[in-house]
């Protein structure tokens, strides 16, 4: 089975956000959930893996690198 994007999931204090998907993407979302829990033999809820794949794809995002570094977009924790 090839390695999935999102590892381990981490300990971190949360915010509730609320928010409706789309189901083709809910269905997704379960089904990643099953092959990470079949990878790592510990269940994981899908709910749980929306934090880590938005980081990821954030952090991942060139352009929006580019406007971190030059500065046009705050910091996080600043415009709160």
């Amino acid at each position: 089975m090839p390695k999935l994007k999102i590892g381990e999931l981490p300990d971190d204090k949360s915010v509730k956000v609320s928010t409706e998907l789309p189901a083709a993407v809910h269905r997704d979302l379960i089904a990643y959930a099953e092959a990470l829990t079949r990878q790592g033999g510990q269940v994981v809820d899908p709910i749980k893996l929306i934090a880590p794949m938005l980081a990821r794809f954030m952090a991942t995002d060139r352009g929006f690198s580019k406007l971190k570094r030059e500065g046009n977009v705050p910091a996080a924790g600043e415009g709160q």
